[in-house]
């Protein structure tokens, strides 16, 4: 016996050239990390507590995660499967520093603008640096370097890197870190037609990145945020352990997230009435207004008081919102209408000190050196009630143009449930929640323009590049497979990121040496023939190797007991649907080859 053992072990360990080499970390004896059979107590989601109970990933810190050796094998198939699409689409791949000197950012201007997450740190010498979040600023420095002519574009390079960010509040398991794993891919094209195809390449092989992980998205049109550019549509897979709201429509294919999404806003057909004030002691709010008034919430006209900060100045100025009674503001839509500016709520003692008055503030007769921002629902509407800017009184019949005017026009409101879509006037709006898992934006020329990059055109003109950027969170995709393929009994990965493709479990192999020769055997075929096999090979008892590999979710399970070894024969069991079929064992690789290709196929 122990012979045969010893001829066995020296065919799994031939070179290399012909045989896969065995890799002991298949074998769960020698696995690090164990099952458990509670979530730990920092697991905030679903995802969450299957990937810390099935021994995916450790958590050293909040935000910041141990892949360990099977969730680190799910990261690598997530980005090979996006390396595969990347390549088809003629992307080249690099890998840039994750260190970068700050300088680069306060030339962009993005030191300022995302202070409040970048990670900064100083070397020996002094000179301050940044980790990077993301690396817009760095790939333009790096094609200023060697692009120069019209015959060096279409150019799209890509990285799969690290990246930082200092999250207020990580959560979500890998959903909101502080470290994780991007491909951000860049574009590089002559002009805004150049760019529409890239844009287009990358947005298709993004929908064929998805489909292969099996993590169903919705594309929605995007706020560009600190990124900036003319236009962006994020990746969103819907779940209501999102932190992102969704607006989607009933009649026709418009999505766009609550940052972005518009409705449609039909104008009033009434005529304009006579400015007329009335006292209203102690009516401070709309709901107050309107029921004194008789009157509906959208027959008035909300201000709301905030405190801005320009991203580029430390200076506060006072802003007031000007929206239909009925809406709330959209922070990031009005943020976007004062060029990016922070915003916070006004105080009371604020609003005192520019002369406002908190319950009764109105556009109309303002005294007050504010700036002034309407939404466009009170541009559109007539004889709207509103403040009159002293205690206790309002204004009946405001109208927009005739008794006041707003510094800037545009649009402020939150989309709300079962408002009339914009798109197609007609289709209702509703609500979701959702995880963005990619985002395309087009940036435009406006890193180009700030490194001071230009190229000739066909003519010698120099002109500048028109840039697109393209991100992917792998840890994303890990975490929503999780969500999407689990049930009761633990995971169920899809065959194209898997940690491995088959979870042997040998039966007795501490009692039995012919059953155990049959298992080591059927690994090595297996490991032979090109076959991802986890072999548990622990002396334990069957339903405990049994629930180990459901919680673990390897999409097949192969089962080799002395039952099966008398009646020489294999059992085949599907993780997803839970179908079993025996094969005999001298048919055995073949029969699991045949179950892994028909999963492949989908």
């Amino acid at each position: 016996m122990e012979r045969r053992r010893g001829l066995l072990f020296r065919v799994l360990f031939r070179e290399q050239s012909t045989v896969k080499l065995l890799d002991r970390t298949m074998q769960m004896s020698n696995l690090l990390g164990k099952t458990l059979r509670e979530p730990p107590s920092e697991a905030d989601s679903g995802s969450l507590a299957l990937l810390l109970r099935a021994g995916y990933i450790s958590q050293l810190m909040a935000g910041a995660y141990t892949f360990m050796p099977l969730g680190n094998r799910v990261r690598l198939n997530i980005e090979n499967v996006v390396r595969k699409y990347m390549d088809l689409s003629g992307a080249q791949e690099i890998l840039m520093p994750a260190l970068q000197p700050i300088e680069i950012w306060e030339q962009s201007g993005r030191a300022a603008k995302m202070k409040d997450v970048l990670f900064r740190l100083s070397d020996r010498r002094g000179r301050s640096l940044a980790l990077g979040p993301t690396h817009e600023e760095v790939v333009t420095q790096l094609a200023g370097k060697f692009i120069s002519s019209h015959r060096d574009l279409p150019l799209t390079t890509y990285q799969i890197q690290t990246k930082f960010r200092d999250e207020a509040r990580p959560r979500g398991g890998l959903v909101r870190v502080r470290e994780f794993t991007m491909k951000d891919a860049y574009s590089f094209d002559l002009d805004e037609d150049g760019l529409s195809d890239s844009y287009d390449k990358m947005f298709q092989a993004y929908k064929n990145i998805f489909s292969e992980c099996g993590v169903p998205v919705v594309p929605v049109d995007a706020d560009s945020g600190a990124i900036g550019g003319k236009g962006s549509q994020e990746f969103i897979f819907i779940t209501e352990m999102g932190e992102d709201t969704v607006v989607r429509c009933s009649g026709c294919e418009y999505a766009a997230n609550l940052e972005k999404a518009t409705f449609l806003q039909e104008s009033s057909a009434e005529a304009q009435k006579s400015l007329e004030e009335v006292e209203t002691p102690n009516v401070a709010t709309i709901e107050d207004l309107s029921e004194f008034l008789s009157i509906a919430n959208s027959s008035t006209a909300k201000a709301v008081l905030f405190m801005a900060t320009k991203f580029d100045s430390d200076e506060e100025f006072p802003v007031l919102a000007v929206i239909r009674g009925d809406f709330e503001v959209n922070d990031v839509k009005l943020s976007n209408a004062l060029g990016g500016a922070e915003l916070r709520p006004m105080e009371a003692p604020e609003a005192a000190n520019v002369g406002l008055v908190p319950g009764y503030i109105s556009p109309v007769n303002l005294a007050s050196e504010v700036t002034v921002v309407a939404d466009r629902s009170v541009i559109s509407a007539t004889n709207l009630a509103g403040g009159a800017n002293r205690d206790g009184w309002h204004y009946l019949n405001t109208n927009y143009g005739r008794d006041w005017e707003a510094d800037i026009v545009t649009d402020l409101a939150e989309a709300q449930e079962g408002l009339t879509c914009e798109q197609c006037d007609g289709g209702i709006l509703s609500l979701a929640r959702g995880i963005e898992m990619g985002h395309v934006f087009r940036l435009g020329q406006i890193y180009a323009e700030a490194f001071g990059v230009s190229i000739q055109d066909s003519d010698g003109a120099a002109v500048t590049p028109t840039m697109g950027c393209y991100g992917i969170g792998i840890g994303r995709i890990f975490a929503a497979a999780a969500e999407v393929f689990h049930d009761d009994k633990g995971l169920s990965w899809p065959i194209a990121i898997a940690p491995y493709q088959v979870h042997l479990v040998a039966i007795g192999i501490d009692k039995d040496d012919a059953v155990r020769d049959e298992a080591y055997g059927l690994y090595a075929e297996l490991t032979e023939s090109g076959i991802d096999v986890l072999f548990d090979d622990r002396a334990l008892r069957p339903g405990v190797m049994f629930n180990d590999a459901d919680l673990m979710g390897m999409p097949i399970r192969v089962t080799v007991s002395p039952r099966n070894h008398e009646n020489e024969i294999i059992e085949i069991t599907g993780r997803a649907d839970g179908g079993s079929l025996t094969a005999p064992r001298a048919e055995g690789v073949d029969s699991i080859k045949a179950e892994i290709h028909k999963l492949q196929q989908g």
